[in-house]
């Protein structure tokens, strides 16, 4: 038995070795390799991440005298080794090999991944009859055995977890979860807090040595910057160091269902979704899936916490040891755990601030005398909320603005109320003056559910529609309210450039109060006779304003109507003849379209977003064929049905987004023409549509075409052969289009394109040769296509002015820029991951 357990130790300390090594090799590779730059990182993090359990398998084969499951993975590692090693040899310029030995790395990741789980499994069937064997000879060495395997088993579930997320990722089977992945993530701090110091510090303290503060709450008025603080916190570098990766910031908007909350955890960690029985079985799973991540340190932190959800805190109290809650809310929760009030700024903090915003460096503008300036401050009353849009609503005004903005702000008394912030602020949205326009954007931003982004592009097609005007003119609004600091504007995509017209990677976000601004203004006067209806729908509770009456008819232009998980579509009835634009936000996986849709005669911007997890099957679908005057529809996260094609025509449809959604059947199982059901589009988004394979037939007869984007569908395989039909096509985007292999040569025959995207796109291995024919060519976007070969044609890109790509991609292109002398490389930055935390 001892020379056994010798020669274990020695098999052990072999593979120690060999896995050291080829970990090594592997960085090595990845420091030097560029055209394997993806698959090779991927590799590496795999091996970093199954470190700890490797080490766990070799001390327990040394244990129980198990040497032989480790010789077929020792054996494994060491052609791993010798494939790395030929990869480096490869030269980046053989189109061969490369996409060859790429799919062999992709290949050998899984078989390692494939085979640890199952020297895993058979090692704790085998351990467990090793013990029961010698438990009654050495009851000690048996409850140290079974105290490491239940570790091991531990272990083996948080692995097993992260391999099948892993395969399923790669494979882009749920692409619910792929695109959610990091939904949790803390928020971006852009820029450094003011006045947060010492709280900070405090919290810090509670946080990493208070054992006895298992649970936080932050408590503060709404406007004192309690969400900021939570997220400086979860930045800061020591708390990052202790919590690592297991930082889940969650936004609780009033009356959230624990469900939803803990569906937005598993997604944040790429695990496919449980079906919950019920809250309760929620927090059961969301309790397995934290005690599978420790024993490292959980941090959950819950903002923006509303009144009435002291249960729902209570369910998430599990005995997990270094498990902490952090909850933010306007309200003490006194039986969920210790509070830590937040003060308003004091005053030298309060003025340092509101100076950053209204007299930048950069900027010449009138600067009122001390004592004016210290009043102004006052009256914001150290909410660093109103400092901040009082402030920037001053930058570059006038002595007379100035004067009349602390006259409307002195009103307020010596302690603001919640109703005296809205007025505060309210005052900074009057201040609009003659930007009409501006105000009114800024009031439709309230028809949005409570802490979700808003794409950009909704925001555009309704200020558009609504406003008659051109796009720059609804985009220079949207800049202008982010200049206020009314809201706020996320780009998800580092290299996105607004030259180019697309803000389809641009997000909205706004704080819970001027959202509540914008609702009080909006819900003003009769319900009959108001601009806008924002309807709200929570557990089928119908508005008594709405049951009242038994058809009510209203004469707005903008109808908004959101619905909970709980809603049946049962609808009341309502005549909305004038409304031009309707948002409709729900979370069910079933959805019926209201019925008197049909009566919209005006309708111009149809918006359908589902807010829950997947994609929505539509009923009453035909309604939307009545829709003459329809121009602009967006679809988020629904199953488009085949009568899409089949049985309707959108006359005078200009623009679709189509985001998240099932669209096999309504592509590939229609007989009809896309041309015949669309005439007149002339922009068309498809993002993030993972069942789409090919395009439709007759595709490319769609001869308007001015702007196309088919973006992170990874299942396209192909183009059609006929692309070069879409002669209008200014625009062409198909980034993130993994399993895309070529573009087809016809492409050479749009002649109006300037703008192309192919980041990504990581199986096309070469441009055609006609990519060269592309004479009005402006921008040619090429991140992560370190792969793609450049035909000698690129040198006729006389146009070309930019092309943006990763180092490798850069140096391709060099070669070139003797022939285009208006060329600029810029190789690309990092993008940004964390948009939907």
């Amino acid at each position: 038995m001892a020379g056994q357990v010798v020669i274990s130790a020695v098999a052990g300390a072999g593979f120690q070795m060999i896995f050291g090594d080829f970990i090594t090799v592997v960085l090595e590779a990845l420091k030097n390799n560029s055209q394997f730059k993806p698959s090779l990182k991927r590799l590496a993090d795999m091996l970093e991440e199954m470190a700890p359990t490797i080490k766990r398998i070799e001390s327990f084969s040394r244990e129980l005298d198990q040497p032989k499951q480790l010789e077929g993975l020792k054996g494994l590692l060491k052609k791993g080794n010798d494939l790395v090693n030929k990869c480096s040899k490869i030269h980046k310029y053989n189109c061969y090999k490369r996409p060859l030995y790429n799919k062999k790395l992709i290949k050998l990741g899984k078989d390692i991944r494939d085979h640890i789980s199952s020297v895993l499994q058979l090692q704790a069937v085998a351990d467990t009859k090793e013990i029961l064997h010698t438990q009654n000879s050495n009851l000690v060495a048996v409850k140290d055995v079974s105290s490491g395997l239940r570790q091991l088993s531990d272990q083996f579930g948080k692995l097993s977890m992260t391999l099948s997320n892993a395969c399923r990722v790669d494979s882009s089977k749920s692409y619910s979860n792929t695109i959610l992945a990091g939904v949790c993530s803390p928020p971006l701090l852009k820029v450094d807090p003011v006045g947060l110091k010492i709280p900070l510090s405090d919290l810090e303290i509670k946080l990493l040595n208070d054992e006895t503060s298992q649970h936080i709450v932050l408590s503060a008025p709404g406007g004192c910057g309690k969400t900021t603080l939570a997220t400086a916190l979860c930045q800061h570098g020591n708390v990052k160091d202790k919590f690592k990766s297991n930082i889940f910031f969650v936004n609780v908007p009033k009356l959230r269902n624990l469900m939803v909350l803990v569906k937005k955890i598993f997604q944040h960690k790429e695990i496919e979704l449980p079906v919950f029985q019920s809250e309760e079985d929620a927090a059961n799973h969301l309790e397995r899936l934290f005690k599978q991540i420790g024993p490292d340190p959980i941090l959950l932190v819950l903002d923006d916490v509303w009144p009435g959800s002291e249960s729902t805190l209570h369910k998430l109290k599990f005995r997990i040891e270094n498990y902490k809650i952090l909850v933010t809310s306007r309200y003490e929760f006194p039986s969920f755990g210790s509070t830590y009030k937040l003060k308003t700024l004091n005053l030298a903090d309060a003025m340092t601030l509101f100076q950053k915003l209204a007299f930048p460096l950069d900027q010449q503008s009138y600067t009122p005398d001390q004592q004016i300036l210290e009043e102004m401050v006052k009256c914001c009353r150290g909410f660093p909320l109103v400092i901040s849009v009082v402030g920037k609503s001053l930058c570059r005004k006038s002595a007379a603005e100035w004067r009349k903005r602390l006259r409307e702000c002195s009103k307020a008394v010596s302690i603001l109320s919640h109703d005296e912030i809205l007025d505060c602020l309210r005052s900074s949205v009057e201040a609009f003056n003659d930007n009409v326009v501006a105000k009114e954007c800024f009031m439709d931003l309230g028809s949005f559910p409570e802490d979700q982004r808003i794409p950009a592009t909704t925001l555009i097609d309704m200020w558009a529609e609504l406003y008659n005007l051109d796009e720059d003119d609804a985009i220079a609004n949207l800049h202008e309210l982010s200049d206020r600091n009314l809201i706020e504007v996320v780009v998800t995509r580092k290299d996105a450039n607004e030259d180019d017209g697309s803000y389809n990677e641009h997000f909205v976000t706004q704080h819970d109060l001027l959202r509540e601004l914008a609702i009080h203004g909006s819900n003003s006067g009769n319900i009959e006779s108001r601009k806008r209806v924002l309807l709200e729908i929570i557990e089928n509770k119908i508005p008594e304003w709405l049951m009242e009456q038994d058809q009510l008819s209203i004469r707005a232009k903008l109808l908004s109507i959101s619905t909970d998980e709980t809603f049946s579509s049962s609808w009341s009835t309502m005549q909305a003849p004038e409304v031009e634009v309707l948002l409709l936000n729900f979370q069910t996986q079933k959805y019926s379209l209201p019925e008197f849709i049909e009566r919209m005669n005006k309708l111009k911007v149809l918006v359908l977003h589902n807010y829950g997890f997947v994609p929505a099957e539509l009923s009453n679908f035909p309604l939307l064929g009545s829709l003459s005057n329809l121009k602009r529809i967006r679809l988020e996260k629904v199953s488009i049905p085949f009568l899409f094609l089949t049985s309707m025509k959108w006359r005078k449809l200009e623009k679709m987004s189509l985001v998240m959604c099932n669209i096999d059947q309504a592509f590939n199982k229609s007989t009809n023409k896309i041309s015949d059901a669309f005439p007149k589009l002339v922009d068309l988004t498809i993002d993030y549509c993972n069942d789409l394979e090919e395009l439709p037939t007759g595709f490319c007869d769609l001869v308007l075409l001015r702007k196309l984007s088919i973006t992170n569908c990874h299942k396209l395989l192909a183009l059609p052969e006929d692309m070069g039909n879409l002669l209008d096509l200014e625009v062409l985007r198909l980034n993130s289009c993994i399993e895309l292999t070529e573009l087809p040569g016809t492409i050479g025959r749009l002649h109006k394109l300037q703008i192309l995207d192919l980041s990504e796109c990581l199986s096309v291995k070469e441009l055609p040769e006609q990519i060269g024919q592309l004479h009005d060519l402006s921008k040619l976007y090429m991140i992560e296509c370190s792969s793609c070969e450049l035909p000698s044609s690129v040198a006729n890109l006389v146009h070309l002015k930019e092309v943006i790509g990763d180092q490798e991609t850069a140096m391709s292109w060099n070669r070139f820029k003797p022939c285009l002398p208006s060329l600029t490389i810029k190789v690309h930055k990092e993008n940004n991951l964390n948009w939907l935390g």
